[in-house]
């Protein structure tokens, strides 16, 4: 691959997380509004919280491809992907969501790493950027691994 197929695989790279980023903040709002229940509360709180840091990751991605000299997406040009993290017919279903939340996630993770790896070598700036992002996706990861052991454990008593 020559470096300018890799410069506009960096850009492809950076608009398909923008995309994600985006989809990630529509339904983290969605589903921070949609449960109910004791159980969801705390899980509520905390998607409203990271959809400040989901859509600061999706203008951070969005202006890095100006940077580069690409075009940010317009809405029709958006795919929706994330099945699993649409909200649940049953608004008690909190399970289903941090399922969701995590199975974003982690396709987040694999995403940032597979940039990092493509911007080794011919764009450090983006790399610093994705490695960034990849931390904040690895903690968001963390932390719903948490709530599902608690949600889990509670289910069980």
């Amino acid at each position: 691959m020559t470096d300018s197929d890799r410069r506009q695989a960096i850009i492809d790279g950076l608009i398909q997380g923008y995309w994600m980023e985006i989809e990630t903040v529509l339904n983290y709002l969605a589903n921070s509004i949609h449960l109910d229940g004791i159980l969801a509360e705390e899980i509520k709180k905390s998607l409203a919280a990271d959809v400040q840091g989901e859509l600061l990751h999706a203008q951070t991605l969005a202006n890095r491809v100006r940077e580069l000299g690409g075009n940010v997406p317009g809405s029709m040009r958006f795919t929706p992907s994330q099945t699993s993290l649409q909200p649940p017919a049953d608004s008690m279903d909190v399970g289903a969501v941090v399922r969701g939340v995590l199975e974003a996630e982690e396709a987040a993770i694999v995403h940032y790493n597979a940039l990092i790896k493509l911007c080794d070598g011919i764009d450090y700036v983006t790399q610093d950027m994705c490695i960034t992002a990849l931390a904040d996706e690895e903690s968001h990861r963390r932390a719903f691994r948490g709530y599902l052991k608690e949600y889990e454990r509670r289910a069980k008593s």
